[in-house]
């Protein structure tokens, strides 16, 4: 196997913890998460080390984004939540900006004014994060007593290029883009952020624990690598 001497661009971002790891986020960014004594030779040999790794998944990472076509917002696009799609009707008549009822998403049909598209995103990412507080907190309530740790507090936010958090404090933070996925998925989020309450790192005793409570995890994960990009507005 030809090694590729090139390495790739990459940020870094030093934490407390205590050893070195390298993420493809869904953006394409490559990150290293490294403990805050590593120094940059350090860092640029870990990512040379894994450098074959990195080009593969970042292969990878263009195959699925090819295949994502942008949603319109017009009558009959259709829209996930939990998992399954609705349609969508422009509807000059509803009083709220975007509503599921009847089956489907019912969108003010005003605010599909501009190209951009921004208020409807916006409608649909504050429906997201009303529907993500109201379910998200209770279903981490069913899992956290099984792994041992209760965290601090829930909420529902733009997370970025992460699909949700956990900080050293213990507070769980989820992207409101989540609620797109089905409740299986959304399940193996949420128990991957609470076993961070144990481990930080993403080391074999960190998976461990993600195995301890869903066993199939690595289907679940896999789903959400291949699927993740299509969750979106």
């Amino acid at each position: 196997m030809k090694v590729v001497e090139r390495l790739p661009e990459y940020e870094v971002k030093r934490s407390r913890r205590t050893t070195a790891d390298i993420v493809v986020e869904r953006d394409g960014r490559i990150i290293v998460r490294a403990p805050e004594w590593a120094d940059d030779a350090l860092i640029a040999s870990v990512v040379k080390d894994r450098q074959y790794w990195i080009f593969k998944t970042l292969a990878e990472w263009r195959e699925m984004n090819r295949s994502h076509i942008p949603r319109e917002y017009r009558n009959g696009e259709g829209f996930l939540y939990l998992g399954r799609t609705y349609r969508l009707t422009l509807d000059p008549d509803t009083t709220e900006d975007l509503a599921l009822k009847n089956g489907r998403f019912h969108l003010k049909r005003d605010l599909v004014v501009d190209a951009e598209g921004q208020r409807v995103r916006e409608a649909f990412q504050n429906f997201y994060q009303r529907k993500g507080i109201k379910l998200l907190p209770g279903w981490v309530d069913y899992f956290a007593p099984k792994i041992g740790k209760i965290p601090v507090s829930v909420s529902v936010r733009d997370t970025g290029h992460w699909w949700a958090s956990c900080s050293a404090k213990g507070s769980l933070a989820f992207h409101w883009k989540c609620m797109m996925a089905p409740r299986r998925i959304i399940d193996y989020i949420i128990v991957h952020e609470l076993c961070h309450m144990h481990h930080r790192d993403h080391t074999e005793a960190f998976w461990n624990e993600v195995d301890k409570i869903l066993p199939d995890y690595r289907e679940r994960k896999e789903w959400l690598r291949k699927h993740g990009a299509g969750m979106d507005v």
